[in-house]
């Protein structure tokens, strides 16, 4: 049901039944180590391409989740996923194996929380009772695709962030246990002008700020009803931008419980993280893994995850194109 200009409102509160957080070794260093279903000792994920690994931690993810969920693949009736390289190629191969309908998105890193709120329309609209979605990115890839080589040995400035090799999926079903998916508030295209692709977190705050404000209008609610607001990637840059610019607004933000997921992900002095985590799989697996746990655990009632996205691609960069942007705000609580 659409309430305002962008938000929808899910009455029948579709479940996630299961989730499962893959993640590599940067991760496993991370401090939300223990947040995972499964992490893998180095990059290649024993694989012979990085492109391959992911598309494994994807596959991985899948499985887990199913498992988790007392399901089989037949069980699930579409599968929603997106990724940062060529065509979404690890999730299309990932879908080959998942052997299900499927529905390719992109959304760059904002996937994670535009593949739930799509999933979650399909289950309350009642076009489905089980939809599999996920995201999945992979540091070696990532900058294989969008900077340079890491062979190249190229230096990064402090506005830079650590890509997540990593995959997040879960399973929404119309029934059973679990957070369930309240409202999602999907995003509009916001461009600053910004055009350095090292630093992403500052061109994508204003659309962070964009959904936040949007949500709240739309839903005529507080953000003191919830118990954690997490965007998806800012980092330790863009986190403090979209904390001014919400000043700036004059929303009233309770900025105790304000995060960002890349700023979780690692230790602040963990090497070459610079400004904190990004990627498709940022938002995703510390939302799959670590805020989930936390629900079900009982120390988070009611959480709004945005995730945010840079929607350039090599192409657009070397036509000197800005950064076109974009955030979706998903609603989560467990009763």
């Amino acid at each position: 049901m659409l309430t305002g200009h962008q938000t929808w409102i899910f009455p029948n509160r579709p479940v996630i039944r299961s989730s499962a957080a893959v993640g590599g070794p940067y991760e496993a260093k991370g401090p939300l180590a223990d947040d995972f279903s499964l992490l893998h000792g180095d990059l290649w994920v024993g694989q012979d391409s990085y492109e391959k690994a992911e598309r494994k931690m994807m596959e991985e993810a899948c499985e887990l989740a199913i498992r988790e969920a007392g399901m089989e693949k037949a069980d699930i009736q579409f599968f929603l996923a997106g990724d940062l390289l060529n065509q979404i190629t690890p999730s299309c191969f990932a879908a080959r194996t998942v052997g299900v309908p499927f529905l390719g998105l992109y959304g760059a890193c904002s996937t994670a929380m535009e593949s739930l709120a799509l999933a979650a329309q399909l289950v309350d609209s009642g076009a489905a009772q089980r939809v599999l979605c996920g995201t999945a990115s992979h540091n070696a890839a990532i900058e294989k695709q969008f900077r340079y080589p890491t062979e190249y040995g190229s230096q990064k400035p402090p506005t830079a962030q650590w890509t997540v090799t990593g995959a997040g999926v879960a399973v929404l079903t119309h029934d059973g246990e679990g957070p369930r998916v309240t409202s999602a508030t999907i995003g509009r295209i916001v461009d600053m002008g910004l055009s350095d692709p090292f630093n992403m977190g500052a061109a994508m705050a204003p659309a962070a700020v964009d959904t936040i404000t949007a949500h709240m209008r739309d839903r005529a609610i507080s953000l003191h009803d919830y118990d954690l607001i997490a965007t998806g990637d800012l980092g330790r840059v863009g986190h403090p931008i979209a904390v001014d610019l919400l000043k700036k607004h004059n929303i009233d933000m309770p900025y105790e419980r304000f995060t960002d997921c890349g700023i979780l992900i690692y230790h602040p002095d963990q090497p070459q993280v610079l400004a904190g985590g990004s990627g498709c799989g940022c938002s995703a697996t510390v939302t799959y893994g670590h805020i989930l746990r936390r629900m079900r655990q009982g120390e988070l009632r009611k959480v709004l995850i945005i995730a945010t996205g840079a929607l350039l691609s090599p192409l657009s960069f070397q036509q000197k194109e800005s950064i076109p942007c974009i955030a979706h705000a998903v609603s989560i609580e467990f009763a």
